[in-house]
């Protein structure tokens, strides 16, 4: 399962870069919306990969208290995070500034996730 994970996390990744890079291709509301949801997906399959063992509800707990701790840290404005924030990875991964929506996306994207894995494992089994 650790190896399907970490295809999830490429596939994630991949996908979220593609919606920042070509957003004026997509509709608005994907564009707008699909990065933070995808980065969401990616911490639950996260946490999926480090703790394959321990129940999807562990997983999808962790992802919460870990997509909305960051979101919260950025009400953190002091400069030296300023600065990492101002680099392409700080930004990618500690946001830059605190959003209400981001927390709605964030839900949207670790249900969506949680959704697929148990689709998955569903289907591996039956195999």
């Amino acid at each position: 399962m650790r190896i399907a994970y970490l295809i999830a996390i490429v596939i994630t990744i991949i996908l979220g870069l593609s919606s920042r890079k070509w957003s004026l291709l997509l509709p608005s509301f994907i564009a707008q919306n699909a990065g933070d949801m995808l980065w969401a997906m990616m911490v639950y399959f996260g946490f999926r990969l480090l703790l394959v063992r321990k129940s999807t509800l562990t997983a999808i707990w962790l992802s919460f208290l870990f997509s909305f701790g960051i979101e919260f840290s950025q009400l953190y404005q002091e400069d030296w995070i300023i600065q990492i924030r101002g680099t392409t990875l700080g930004a990618l991964v500690l946001g830059k500034g605190f959003l209400v929506a981001d927390l709605v996306r964030y839900t949207v994207g670790i249900i969506i996730a949680t959704v697929l894995d148990k689709m998955a494992l569903k289907f591996s089994f039956r195999s």
